[in-house]
């Protein structure tokens, strides 16, 4: 990381920070001087739904979100052809260091990869390794307090993936995610992202993403949400994609948490169902 991004970074944690006064009192802390225990915020993860959370790692703090099974099959197609696709992923996981108060960096792995593709004239299963995303989440406001939080999330994706598990290009964008807290115990969560990614003819297009998800206890340390996704992007007929998404989580502690959903498409061109398996932990 260059002298630039490094003031940068502490500039955005200073003015974020003044926004709420816990925040501006815990502005000392960083990578090498960690946020004492008794100051730390309660655990948010970006698993296991789809929308992201606008809350970081408390900095000096290191967060590890994985899924222990995570499939995919995939047969209503928008060519309609009998064309099945079934994904497995073993422990793909987004592993966090809190650099300041307001801003954590992430790195997102795909250890290995299976994909066995039963249609005519694909190559029947290619397995390996997948592409590495590092991001940076910066709160803008809302992380220690307030009824509201707001974060921006820069990423790039590099294209270490083997056995044409995905392209040969670098691609990145931009993640935008709101939350809210809402009466009788409610919250919602809303995202808005841009990727900009490249086709098979080297041109670069834009995805556009929208979610939202809607979350409650359900009873002690249990937690459900139910979450819509939908997906398009800028290129000429490009369809839809639509999933509908529901989960649940249970806290085992402070800094342990186990996770269960599936993510299901309701359009053509949306994997037909995603179910997986998950835990969270913080150090």
């Amino acid at each position: 990381m260059t002298y630039k991004w490094v003031v940068l970074i502490v500039f955005i944690n200073s003015w974020a920070g003044s926004a709420y006064g816990a925040a501006a009192d815990k502005g000392a802390f960083h990578l090498l001087n960690p946020t004492p225990r008794e100051l730390m915020r309660e655990m948010s993860t970006d698993r296991p739904d789809k929308t992201e959370s606008p809350y970081t790692v408390d900095a000096g703090h290191f967060q590890m979100e994985a899924s222990l099974m995570d499939y995919t099959y995939d047969h209503k197609n928008t060519e309609r052809s009998d064309e099945r696709v079934d994904n497995y992923s073993v422990f793909p996981l987004n592993l966090k260091a809190g650099l300041t108060n307001n801003v954590d960096l992430q790195v997102v792995l795909n250890p290995y990869i299976r994909e066995h593709n039963r249609g005519e004239g694909a190559k029947a299963t290619k397995t390996g390794f997948g592409d590495v995303q590092t991001r940076l989440k910066i709160n803008v406001w809302g992380n220690d307090e307030g009824p509201t939080a707001f974060a921006l999330m820069p990423f790039v994706k590099f294209p270490t993936n083997t056995d044409d598990l995905g392209n040969k290009a670098m691609e990145g964008g931009l993640i935008v995610p709101l939350a809210v807290s809402l009466p009788a115990g409610w919250g919602l969560g809303l995202m808005t992202e841009f990727d900009f990614n490249r086709n098979a003819d080297k041109d670069y297009y834009t995805d556009f993403i929208n979610t939202i998800t809607l979350g409650h206890q359900i009873v002690g340390n249990l937690d459900g949400y139910v979450e819509f996704f939908g997906s398009f992007n800028d290129e000429p007929e490009s369809p839809w994609v639509g999933t509908v998404d529901l989960g649940l989580t249970y806290a085992l502690t402070e800094d342990i948490q186990l996770d269960t959903g599936v993510n299901i498409g309701v359009t053509r061109s949306a994997d037909d169902f995603n179910p997986f398996i998950g835990c969270s932990i913080r150090y």
